[in-house]
């Protein structure tokens, strides 16, 4: 662990509990406003659910282990204390939640069972893929090795972005008026949201220097924030629009279609 100045060790400790408090804060949004989803669209909000508790939980880990590896030196500096920096928490929370991200947006699009499920299984498949390769470049000290993984788990990442900005591109020509505007916003969150999780990892092949641990770490947690809490509110609102134009008269949903 590199040593940091009092202003980098606080900026990522604060970056933790920021990221704790924005989990757990859209986590008991979506328990609140799930009454509001039809119950068509419901799984998809206790998905998103699901997922922010789930990184609430490791991100408290997360931060627990930063403030145990670090400790204030002579010399006013943040040093190691010996005790590892658990990055494992994080690689462990994408194992669960990517997934998950997955799901809430198929579930939301009430996609045809059969192509949902096929769908489903191949993005699953690539996502696992995708984080168990990255693993072992993110723990490892060697930049060929770290350059090598990184290659590698790009591979089912591009695979997995172009799989969704084709399906959503599908969907975008069946909706219709503000759900229309709704997923072609989602499909630019993702995409956006989704690449700063590369350009962190180029900071860990940077690696060894303070300025590089403080890009992974902040690179991190605003990728998580905005994937996982933005991304999650963005299909409430597709959920919310589809339950009010289903509960609408049929007058109305037939403005809402020439719109």
């Amino acid at each position: 662990m590199p040593e940091l100045s009092p202003d980098q060790f606080s900026l990522v400790y604060n970056m933790f509990s920021l990221t704790i408090a924005a989990m757990f804060g859209t986590f008991v949004f979506f328990v609140l406003a799930k009454e509001n989803i039809a119950v068509k669209y419901r799984p998809a909000i206790v998905v998103s659910g699901l997922v922010v508790l789930i990184a609430g939980y490791h991100y408290f880990r997360i931060f627990q282990s930063w403030d145990e590896a670090y400790t204030i030196g002579e010399n006013g500096m943040y040093v190691a204390t010996g005790v590892p920096f658990n990055d494992a928490y994080r690689y462990v929370d994408w194992l669960l939640t990517v997934p998950l991200l997955l799901v809430e947006l198929i579930v939301v699009l009430a996609l045809p069972r059969e192509k949902s499920m096929d769908l489903l299984g191949r993005l699953v498949i690539a996502s696992v893929l995708m984080i168990a390769l990255g693993y072992p470049g993110e723990v490892s000290d060697s930049g060929s090795t770290q350059a090598i993984f990184f290659v590698l788990s790009f591979i089912p990442f591009v695979y997995i972005l172009r799989t969704l900005w084709k399906e959503l591109a599908v969907e975008i020509e069946h909706e219709t008026g503000r759900v229309k505007e709704l997923v072609e916003q989602t499909r630019m969150v993702l995409l956006v949201t989704w690449m700063f999780y590369p350009i962190a990892y180029l900071f860990n092949i940077a690696g060894g220097t303070a300025d590089a641990e403080i890009g992974i770490q902040v690179g991190y947690t605003i990728a998580d924030i905005a994937a996982k809490c933005g991304y999650g509110v963005m299909v409430y609102f597709i959920a919310r629009e589809k339950t009010l134009i289903d509960s609408a008269p049929a007058s109305a949903k037939a403005a809402g279609a020439k719109a």
